[in-house]
């Protein structure tokens, strides 16, 4: 057996891409327009694991996504959380739990998906503005 992805429903395309593409990092693999069935799938995977994708499901016609919190959540290993969580707040993406350990953050994609933030070997030494700052929300 071999895990193939994880697929998650979106409702704003542009929103999500840049999410997961300019936030986390990740990098479209490949991308399938379905006229006949009205979605888009779009394939992205992180660099140092190619292999464990995510799938990207858009359906052309609008529906209401909510519950997100009931999928779980995605993790991602990071090389420093710090920094990614900077970048992702200078975007305007909420720190909804902060990485007050040096360790593990949660914040949630433009459709509420979970997404845990973990750091790669050691947690870093804890410092400010994250020691100090609140959850904000649910993750």
């Amino acid at each position: 057996m071999k895990y193939l992805h994880t697929m998650v429903r979106i409702s704003d395309l542009d929103a999500s891409l840049r999410f997961y593409c300019d936030g986390l990092g990740l990098q479209e693999v490949r991308r399938k327009e379905v006229p006949k069935g009205r979605f888009t799938l779009i394939f992205l995977a992180a660099p140092e694991s190619p292999d464990a994708e995510l799938e990207l499901t858009y359906n052309w016609d609008p529906e209401n996504y909510t519950g997100g919190r009931n999928f779980g959540h995605l993790a991602f290993r990071v090389h420093d959380i710090y920094q990614v969580c900077t970048h992702l707040q200078a975007m305007g993406i909420t720190i909804n739990r902060p990485p007050r350990d040096g360790h593990m953050a949660f914040v949630r994609s433009p459709d509420g998906i979970s997404i845990e933030l973990l750091q790669q070997g050691d947690a870093l030494e804890p410092s400010e503005p994250w020691v100090s700052m609140e959850n904000v929300g649910s993750w």
